[in-house]
C-alpha cells in the first residue's frame, strides 16, 4: 500500500514535500488524544483539562507549519516520487469557486452595436448634406441665392454636350447605311451569280450577261471593302461617343454636384457668420469652416480635372481620330465610284 504525501506548491518554485517532523507532532497529537483520560464531575460535566491546552497549541503549530491547502496537490506513489501523477487540488473544487469566463456573445453585441452606430453616422451626414444641397438648389431656381460660375468652362461644357449629340445622329446613321449596304453587297453578290449562270445558258446574250456579271463581282468585292471603312468608322465614333465622350461627362456631371455641395456649405459659413457670436455659435462656425474647405479643395479639384479632360478630348480625340475615319472611308467611297464607271476588263 502506497503512502500518499501531500506537498506544498507555489509559483516560481518546485513542490516542496511535508517536513518529517510535522508528520511526528501531528502522529502525538492523535495518540495522546486516544490515550488521554476525560474525567466526569458529579453533574456530568467535563473538566478542565492541562492536557487540553497543549493539545490546541499543538494543533495550532501543525496548522501554521503545514502546507497550505489552496497550493496543495495530491501524489500517488511512494513517498518523494516522481511527480507523475500529480492531480491538482483547483481540478477537485467545485467549478462555482472558478471566475466565470466573459461570454462570445458580449463582444458580438458590442461589434454590431459599432456597425449600427456607424452606420447611423453615415445615414445622418448623407441627411444633412441632401438638405442644404437641396435647400441651395431650390434658392437657385427661384433667383434667391448666389451660383458660383466658371464662364470659359460652362462654355466649353455645353458645346460638348452638343458635340455629343451630334455625334450620337452620326453614328445612328452610319449604322444604319451598314445595315443597308451588306444587304447591298449581298444582292450585289447574287445578281453577279445569276448574270454568269445566264451567260452560260443564252449564247445569243453570253456577252452582255458576261459583262453585267463582272460589273457586279466587281462592285461587290470593292462594296466589301467599303463596308469594312464603314464598319471601322462606326466602332471609332461608337468608343468616341459612348466611352471617351461619357467618361468626360460623368467627371463634368462630379464637378457639378460639387460646385452645387461647395455653395451649400458657403452659404451656410456666410449664414453663421453673420449671426451672433456666442459659445456654441463659435463651435459650428469652426465645423462649418472645415466643411466649406473641403467641399472646396474638392471642387476646385474636380474643376482641373474637367478642364484636362475637355482640352485633351478637342486636341487629340476629335481633331485627330475621327479625321483620320473619315480620310478612310472618303477614299473607300471614290474606290467603289471608279470601280462603277469603268468597264471590267
Amino acid at each position: 500500500m502506497g503512502v500518499v504525501s501531500v506537498s506544498a506548491w507555489s509559483p516560481g518554485s518546485s513542490r516542496a514535500s511535508v517536513s518529517l517532523q510535522a508528520l511526528r507532532m501531528s502522529d502525538g497529537i492523535m495518540s495522546k488524544a486516544a490515550t488521554m483520560e476525560i474525567p466526569i464531575s458529579s453533574n456530568g460535566d467535563t473538566g478542565s483539562l492541562p492536557e487540553d491546552d497543549g493539545l490546541e497549541q499543538d494543533l495550532q503549530q501543525v496548522m501554521v507549519s503545514g502546507p497550505n491547502l489552496n497550493e496543495t496537490s495530491i501524489v500517488s506513489g511512494g513517498y518523494g516520487g516522481t511527480a507523475e501523477g500529480i492531480i491538482p487540488t483547483s481540478t477537485i473544487k467545485g467549478s462555482g469557486l472558478h471566475q466565470p469566463h466573459p461570454s462570445p456573445a458580449v463582444g458580438g453585441e458590442e461589434v454590431v452595436r459599432g456597425i449600427a452606430v456607424e452606420k447611423f453616422d453615415i445615414v445622418k451626414k448623407w441627411g444633412i448634406n441632401t438638405y442644404k444641397c437641396t435647400k441651395q438648389l431650390i434658392s437657385e431656381r427661384f433667383g434667391r441665392g448666389s451660383r458660383t460660375v466658371d464662364l470659359e468652362l460652362e462654355t466649353q461644357i455645353e458645346l460638348l454636350r452638343e458635340t455629343k449629340r451630334k455625334y450620337e445622329c452620326v453614328l445612328q446613321l452610319a449604322r444604319a447605311l451598314t445595315n443597308h449596304f451588306y444587304s447591298l453587297v449581298q444582292t450585289q453578290h447574287a445578281l453577279g451569280d445569276a448574270f454568269a449562270d445566264l451567260s452560260q445558258k443564252s449564247p445569243e446574250l453570253q456577252e452582255e450577261f458576261g459583262y453585267n456579271a463582272e460589273t457586279q463581282k466587281l462592285l461587290c468585292k470593292n462594296g466589301e471593302t467599303l463596308l469594312g471603312a464603314v464598319n471601322f468608322f462606326v466602332s471609332s465614333i461608337n468608343t468616341l461617343v459612348n466611352k471617351t465622350m461619357e467618361d468626360t461627362l460623368m467627371t463634368v456631371k462630379q464637378y457639378e454636384t460639387a460646385r452645387l455641395e461647395y455653395d451649400a456649405y458657403r452659404t451656410d459659413l456666410e449664414e453663421l457668420s453673420m449671426g451672433p457670436r456666442d459659445a456654441s455659435t463659435l463651435c459650428r462656425l469652426d465645423a462649418a469652416q472645415s466643411q466649406f474647405q473641403s467641399h472646396k479643395d474638392k471642387y476646385e479639384k474636380l474643376r482641373a480635372d474637367v478642364a484636362i479632360k475637355l482640352k485633351f478630348l478637342e486636341e487629340n480625340k476629335v481633331g485627330r481620330a475621327v479625321g483620320r475615319r473619315l480620310g478612310v472611308c472618303r477614299a473607300r467611297v471614290v474606290s467603289l465610284g471608279h470601280a462603277a464607271l469603268q468597264p471590267p476588263a
